[in-house]
């Protein structure tokens, strides 16, 4: 009971409210106290939107972020429709929110689409009297999301009332230069995740041209342009002193296997990571939410990989996609859905993780199974596929280097973005609470 009661106590300067404790100055006010909700407006029956670009832009449901819309492919109302649904716009200085598909996208339209018409499966929140940024971040909060979330599992078809939107309370700071500072610290916030995210792209795209460039040889490393010219062969157009190497004289394969759920021995108290093909989405892996025993190990003949195998992914969904490549840093097992190659030697290992990467696609255009209601590869077509392979191993590994320090670049920059992101949630709990106080 004590601690419940020390749980309970409010800060000097603070009132408990229905939204928690908030500073004494501030109000806590329904969205239709502080603006007004609008619906938007479908296309009249057997009228369709176009691609060619009218006066008259189209906002759906698809075309909305969290923040802001995608300009990718926005759809027009074609001229002779818009005078009926003329009265269903949304301006830059309103908020939208999506009330059907996918519940609770809040954001701003940007200027070059001001006064667009806005889809029937959304709403606009307009005429609001506090500051509009600090509104839309106390829309897109953990909490006001809580809310929108439980709103999910009523009915097959969840619908966002517009009576709903209107009654979500938020904690209002007296004075409007009190909410533009909070908007802007988390607006400040937001364009360094932004920035951050089209970094991720640049080096991404990056990478992507160096792998075409350095595993091909159509680039070669300081000290290894040595013979002028190239050649045909079933790995394609190489320089003239490189190979063309099938991968299955690169190594030994293994198959794998998984020991039975029934006996306990094989699963209970487990220490062996069991890779599925579920877990390959990593380009290195060192453990898995799955172990097993060393008896399965050695009874159920499961697979044990030694570290810097390969693991290929050759049956699943995802390969409607991409290729899942991987390989692991530690001893582990894998299931029947992957083969694992074993490189002749060591240094080959990380050559072949960034060449299997770079060839998934032909692969997969190569030996993919059709017809088939799981997709699958077919091994011996996989064992037969010819990679580019240069002669010298100091050139594979200088390769290798350059690549994985793109890679790590690129992590490096995603695990700075991720944080920036927590910090982000983490501040907006505080601020829009007075938790934390700016002015």
């Amino acid at each position: 009971m004590a601690v419940a009661a020390r749980q309970n106590i409010i800060k000097p300067g603070y009132k408990q409210t229905e939204v928690g404790p908030i500073p004494e100055k501030w109000e806590v006010k329904a969205v239709d106290e502080i603006a007004r909700v609008k619906g938007g407006k479908r296309l009249p029956l057997g009228k369709s939107l176009v691609g060619r670009i009218t006066p008259y832009p189209y906002i759906r449901v698809t075309d909305m972020t969290s923040g802001s819309l995608v300009l990718d492919d926005i759809k027009y109302v074609p001229e002779d429709v818009f005078p009926a649904i003329k009265n269903y716009r949304i301006f830059s200085k309103d908020i939208f929110v999506s009330v059907a598909g996918t519940l609770g996208i809040v954001g701003k339209v940007p200027t070059e689409l001001d006064g667009a018409n806005l889809t029937e499966n959304a709403d606009k929140i307009t005429d609001i009297s506090c500051d509009r940024d600090f509104l839309l971040y106390n829309l897109m909060s953990d909490r006001i999301q809580g809310i929108i979330e439980s709103v999910k599992t009523v009915g097959a078809q969840p619908k966002l009332a517009l009576g709903q939107i209107e009654k979500f309370k938020i904690a209002v700071p007296p004075t409007v230069v009190e909410q533009q500072i909070i908007a802007k610290i988390l607006s400040d916030l937001d364009e360094l995740i932004n920035g951050l995210d089209k970094l991720i792209v640049k080096k991404r795209d990056l990478k992507q041209a160096s792998m075409q460039q350095l595993l091909t040889g159509k680039r070669r490393l300081p000290g290894f342009e040595r013979t002028p010219g190239y050649k045909q062969t079933g790995a394609g157009v190489i320089p003239k002193d490189w190979d063309s190497r099938p991968l299955g004289e690169l190594g030994y394969w293994k198959g794998g296997t998984t020991p039975s759920m029934q006996n306990s021995r094989y699963w209970l108290k487990g220490t062996v990571p069991w890779v599925s093909s579920g877990d390959v989405k990593a380009r290195l892996i060192s453990d898995t939410p799955m172990k097993i025993t060393d008896s399965a190990v050695k009874e159920a003949s499961a697979t044990l990989l030694p570290p810097n195998s390969i693991i290929v992914v050759t049956r699943s969904g995802i390969l409607r996609k991409y290729l899942p490549v991987a390989k692991n840093t530690s001893p582990l097992t894998i299931n029947q859905d992957i083969k694992a190659l074993m490189p002749n030697n060591s240094a080959l290992s990380d050559y072949l993780l960034h060449v299997l990467i770079c060839s998934g696609p032909r692969i997969l255009a190569t030996c993919l199974k059709s017809g088939t209601t799981v997709e699958s590869i077919e091994f011996p077509c996989l064992k037969a596929f010819h990679i580019p392979l240069p002669p010298n191993k100091t050139e594979q590994e200088g390769i290798a280097t350059a690549l994985s320090d793109m890679d790590a670049e690129i992590a490096a920059l995603e695990q700075r973005r991720d944080k920036t992101r927590a910090l982000k949630q983490g501040m907006m709990q505080e601020l829009l609470t007075g938790k934390i106080r700016l002015v």
